[in-house]
């Protein structure tokens, strides 16, 4: 069968065909993704829905409705293929939870898809005949994607816009166009094969659109490498990182009577020398803990207190995630708490403290409680969950420069992740991704974490229970790092900033003007076309 003759069946698939055919390149789309990173099979799979696009046409209104439906079961296949990592959270505790695995790695990736869903069927509402389909595609699921990044509080975890992303060199695009300008790159560019087998009448040249896409590609590749090249890896004078990764058992993570057994480990392992001339936690300027290190409210457990203080030696302090117990009374009965960040001195004081601020939906908090307490359901609402932080800001840690403090999911937010403002020196992402076993979960939450650094110019330093912790510089090199499973120590030298990218001063309002000017031409060509 040749190329033509497999778009032709594709085009004229039907029914549960359709179907099938849309989720089956959705979910190999997902291979494009971290860890597996083989992003050039997105150059078979997106002008499969182009063409399975293209035959929508024989659907009432315009194809629209076949349109919306298609992209459905695209996105579906790709968010079950990319998010199957959620069922190991359940499995945690099997027992009581694992009855629910089937339905979190179904009910999550059908609801994403409704924006992957909303994207085709706007791209069919301004499909022409020809390569100006694929800019139609680029822009819909560039906005669709966006929408799906902030409506709701937000959700832009594997944006395709990360396919892009595996390669140092070409993420440094980032700098320049940030995230939803790689997510348009990269529909653009991997749905542009499907030219190849257009009719001459409709695509005088129809390897024009590929050619230029891989112009595109090696264009950006070339920026990149020069970038890496002319940027070496600059350090902050005094500062010296140790980066404990515990790699501790949920069971134990959140079980109170293995308090003894988490601080001695804890305290042990933050001591360890890593090699002949290492002197633990006395050659660190900053220990860093991961995410709810304890199980236990730190600030009640003086003897807790008391052994950091033993610990660290004068002149170095801990950062540690942990959980905070709230102010009122009110809040305490109802047994809600803050997911924190805790700077403590030598003598074991607390010096700041940072609350979280951007929840996770139904991990953290239950959307629309007032709403299901109203109508009746009391028993569903009044279970234990955590309250959000009033805003984002920057942290004084001594010795360093201030630093922005996002606590797991937090960084993943391109257009929220640093407020207005001082400029942080770096961020600091603390996580417990060890829900999630070693799946690729961590690896596309590091993957997306150091895109924030590259597309802000600013360092990254990531404490993860279970990992992946790692020291990035504002290029997304990663300077030093543990793999996911593992426990250690990491020490590292803090990497210094960069200029504000291109992207963070300018490049924000030129996306979207892009994206406009690209809106208007399709606009106009699909009112002359008829």
């Amino acid at each position: 069968m040749t190329l033509k003759q497999f778009s032709h069946s594709v085009v004229l698939a039907w029914g549960w065909r359709r179907a099938a055919i849309a989720f089956l390149a959705g979910a190999v789309s997902a291979l494009g993704l971290a860890p597996i990173d083989a992003w050039p099979v997105l150059f078979l799979t997106f002008p499969v829905l182009v063409w399975l696009i293209d035959g929508t046409a024989a659907g009432r209104y315009g194809g629209v409705g076949v349109a919306a439906i298609t992209g459905w079961w695209f996105g579906f296949g790709y968010f079950v293929a990319g998010l199957y990592w959620i069922g190991h959270a359940f499995l945690v505790d099997a027992q009581t939870f694992g009855w629910l695995l089937p339905f979190a790695v179904t009910i999550l990736p059908a609801g994403l898809a409704l924006f992957t869903a909303v994207g085709c069927a706007a791209a069919r509402l301004l499909w022409t005949r020809g390569p100006s389909r694929i800019l139609a595609l680029a822009l819909a699921l560039t906005l669709s994607e966006w929408l799906r990044g902030n409506v709701l509080t937000g959700f832009p975890w594997n944006s395709f816009g990360y396919t892009l992303t595996g390669s140092s060199a070409l993420a440094q695009s980032a700098s320049l166009i940030g995230l939803w300008g790689l997510t348009f790159v990269a529909v653009a560019v991997f749905a542009s094969t499907a030219t190849l087998t257009d009719d001459r009448n409709e695509t005088k040249r129809p390897w024009l659109p590929v050619a230029a896409s891989v112009a595109l590609l090696v264009g950006l590749a070339i920026f990149g490498t020069v970038r890496l090249a002319k940027t070496p890896t600059a350090f902050v004078d005094g500062v010296k990182l140790r980066i404990m990764q515990p790699n501790l058992s949920q069971d134990d993570k959140f079980n109170y009577s293995a308090k003894a057994s988490v601080m001695r480990r804890y305290l042990a392992l933050s001591d360890k020398a890593t090699g002949p001339q290492s002197m633990g936690v006395r050659d660190a300027t900053h220990l860093i803990w991961p995410e709810s290190a304890f199980p236990f409210f730190l600030t009640r457990e003086v003897d807790a207190l008391a052994q950091i203080a033993a610990l660290l030696p004068q002149g170095t302090v801990l950062i540690t995630g942990g959980v905070r117990e709230p102010d009122t009374l009110e809040q305490r009965q109802a047994h809600r708490a803050y997911n924190s960040i805790y700077v403590i001195d030598h003598d074991g004081s607390v010096l700041s403290v940072y609350d979280k601020v951007h929840l996770v939906p139904f991990g953290e908090y239950l959307p629309f409680q007032k709403w299901a307490e109203r109508l009746g359901f009391i028993p569903l609402t009044k279970v234990p969950g955590f309250l959000s932080g009033d805003r984002r800001r920057l942290i004084e840690a001594p010795r360093a420069p201030p630093f922005l403090p996002l606590i797991c999911y937090e960084i993943i937010f391109p257009d929220e992740a640093v407020p207005a403002g001082d400029r942080p020196g770096w961020l600091l992402n603390l996580t417990n991704d060890g829900w999630f076993g070693i799946s690729s979960g961590p690896y596309q939450h590091f993957r997306q974490a150091r895109l924030q650094a590259i597309e802000r110019g600013l360092p990254l330093v990531r404490a993860a229970n279970t990992g992946i912790s790692a020291v990035v510089d504002p290029l997304g090199r990663v300077v030093a790092s543990l793999p996911l499973g593992t426990e250690g120590v990491l020490d590292a030298q803090l990497p210094k900033p960069v200029a504000v990218t291109f992207y963070r001063r300018y490049g924000g309002g030129l996306v979207a003007a892009f994206l406009f000017v690209i809106l208007i031409g399709l606009v106009r060509r699909r009112m002359t076309s008829g």
